[in-house]
């Protein structure tokens, strides 16, 4: 029980860390100049951009905004909690027994 309680707090971290980098790819959106062609912009942006596409399809631009990543940010933020919940609840329940 305790390895799948382990697994579960490295998933949320990891997706902790993926957020980070989400927040990083919609502010770089900010600046139209940037030469994505650069790696390290290059792979900010294939790691992130299939997620993004996922939601870019369900919200369309307001106005030539991009408003998606938001309900991006709050689909990873609820999976996020609720990995975080199960990795308490197994370790918790690993304790008791």
């Amino acid at each position: 029980m305790e390895i799948l309680a382990t697994f579960l707090q490295v998933l949320t971290q990891t997706l902790e860390i993926y957020s980070l980098i989400l927040i990083i790819r919609v502010l770089l959106s900010w600046f139209p100049n940037l030469d994505w062609s650069n790696p390290i912009l290059s792979s900010i942006s294939s790691i992130t951009d299939p997620y993004l596409n996922a939601f870019r399809g369900l919200i369309p631009a307001i106005g030539g905004i991009d408003i998606s990543p938001i309900l991006a940010f709050v689909v990873l933020n609820l999976l996020q909690q609720l990995l975080g919940t199960a990795a308490l609840s197994v370790f918790s329940t690993a304790v008791v027994y």
